[in-house]
């Protein structure tokens, strides 16, 4: 029988969650490691009819399922973990947190990432020891990821609000600007406007003014002259009178 060949480089490197060597999906399906998907056209068994998964092996694979890469395969390792190993993933886990830059605080998918790995080797572990714990660990998992999952939800349905209420400010900010240009124009032109009529006011009352002047001074010329007409009509008759006096003191005589 032929040898398979090297699997192939780009297969993907977890540092943290511990697999077996990579073997071939046929070699896998003789030792009835994995079962080739069926065809969509198969019908599933009932639930009733399913086997229990009994094998922590088993029960480890439907936790963790196996990475494949073509023609190749690669399982959760099954081997229990040591003090050694448990040193070596921590110093691994804080290695990958400063080789990746991840944030300490805040929002960091890689932090996120690297902590999801560091979170499912602890649950190979405690998997390969106890797969009751195991599960446990694994509702919990599940649970975390759905809270942060809907927190991640929340928060870009929050960012998409923000910008929209930051777009419709903005709307309404340049239309509160072009309303305060406007109505700043025309406080302008009223300012103008009364400006110009206060201008006219002024002038129709010195015209007004100049009018009364003018007309007290005709008053007054006139006036003067009725006085002095007055005055030489009162002469005029004190001296008739005197003349019509003596014509009768000389017929008298």
């Amino acid at each position: 029988m032929e040898r398979p060949p090297t699997p192939p480089p780009e297969a993907i490197q977890y540092p943290l969650l511990k697999y077996d060597p990579p073997m071939h999906i046929n070699e896998a399906v003789k030792k009835k490691k994995y079962v080739r998907p069926s065809t969509p056209k198969a019908t599933l068994s009932p639930i009733e009819n399913k086997p229990a998964l009994t094998n922590s092996g088993d029960i480890l694979n439907a936790i963790l399922p196996p990475r494949e890469a073509g023609e190749w395969i690669q399982f959760v390792s099954n081997e229990p973990a040591t003090r050694y190993d448990v040193r070596t993933l921590q110093e691994q886990f804080y290695q990958k947190l400063a080789a990746s830059n991840a944030l300490k605080t805040g929002i960091c998918p890689v932090r996120m990432a690297t902590y999801r790995e560091c979170f499912d080797e602890l649950i190979r572990q405690v998997t390969v020891d106890c797969a009751e714990r195991g599960l446990l660990l694994l509702r919990i998992r599940d649970e975390i990821r759905m809270t942060t999952a809907a927190y991640r939800t929340l928060y870009e349905t929050s960012v998409d609000f923000g910008r929209k209420k930051a777009v419709e400010a903005e709307k309404g900010k340049q239309e509160m600007i072009d309303s305060i240009e406007k109505f700043t124009a025309e406080k302008d032109e009223l300012e103008k406007h009364v400006k110009r009529l206060q201008a006219k006011l002024k002038a129709m009352e010195k015209n007004v003014m100049e009018q009364q002047q003018a007309d007290d001074k005709k008053h007054q010329e006139e006036l003067s002259f009725l006085k002095r007409t007055n005055e030489r009509l009162k002469q005029q008759e004190e001296t008739i009178r005197q003349i019509q006096k003596q014509e009768r003191e000389a017929l008298l005589a």
